[in-house]
C-alpha cells in the first residue's frame, strides 16, 4: 500500500513549477518594456505642460508691455530679461499703487533633470536679439528650451 500514499500526494511537481516561473517571467519580459514606455510617455507629457506654462508667462510678459502697464525699456523688444523676473513679478505702472505683476508661481520642474538641480538651470532661455541662432544668456528671454541631459 505504500505506493498509494505517493499517488495522493499534494503539491506541485518540479515540471509545474518551472512551467509556472517561464509563464510569469514571459509576462515580466512583456509588461516591463510597456511600462518603461509609459514612463517615458508621462515625462515627455509633463514636459510639454512645463513648456506650455513658461511659454504662455513669457507671451503674457509680452502682451503686458505692449499694453504699457510695464515700464518701458529702451531698445526693449518687451520680452523679460530672466525666468526669474516672471517669478518675482513686475511693477504695474497702470495703477496707482503700483502693485506688482506675476506670471509664474514658480519655475516649473524639468522631469528630465534631478530635482536637487535648481530650477532655473532645468532650462536654456533663448535670446531674441540673436534670432535664428540659440545663445544663453541674452539680454531677453523670448523662448525657452529644456535641457535633457
Amino acid at each position: 500500500m505504500p505506493s498509494l500514499r505517493f499517488m495522493h500526494a499534494r503539491g506541485f511537481t518540479y515540471i509545474e513549477m518551472l512551467a509556472s516561473l517561464a509563464i510569469i517571467s514571459l509576462i515580466a519580459s512583456i509588461s516591463f518594456p510597456l511600462w518603461t514606455l509609459q514612463q517615458e510617455r508621462e515625462k515627455e507629457q509633463d514636459l510639454r505642460l512645463a513648456l506650455r506654462e513658461i511659454r504662455t508667462a513669457i507671451d503674457t510678459y509680452k502682451h503686458a508691455y505692449d499694453e504699457h502697464r510695464i515700464e518701458q525699456r529702451e531698445g526693449s523688444y518687451g520680452y523679460p530679461k530672466s525666468l526669474g523676473e516672471l517669478v518675482e513679478g513686475v511693477v504695474d505702472v497702470s495703477t496707482p499703487d503700483r502693485r506688482k505683476l506675476y506670471f509664474l508661481r514658480r519655475i516649473p520642474l524639468n522631469p528630465y533633470m534631478a530635482a536637487d538641480v535648481p530650477r532655473d538651470e532645468h532650462w536654456i532661455p533663448l535670446g531674441y536679439r540673436e534670432q535664428g541662432k540659440e545663445q544663453r544668456g541674452r539680454d531677453e528671454l523670448f523662448d525657452i528650451k529644456a535641457v535633457v541631459p
